[in-house]
């Protein structure tokens, strides 16, 4: 089961270390780099079902 409760222990730390990855980027490099992201993301969870309710649960 997807797990949508708040979880990461620095959740404004995370944010700012997105922004900054994306700092210097053109809209086309961070559309790139969040494909990436996404794509690395979801390899480390392997899980199909929970990526399924991710991609339900962004919509």
């Amino acid at each position: 089961m997807l797990n949508l409760n708040p979880n990461l222990p620095d959740p404004d730390g995370f944010y700012e270390e997105l922004i900054r990855a994306h700092e210097d980027l053109n809209d086309k490099q961070s559309e790139a780099f969040n494909a990436r992201l996404i794509l690395v993301l979801a390899n480390h969870i392997g899980d199909r079902s929970i990526i399924t309710q991710a991609l339900e649960a962004a919509k």
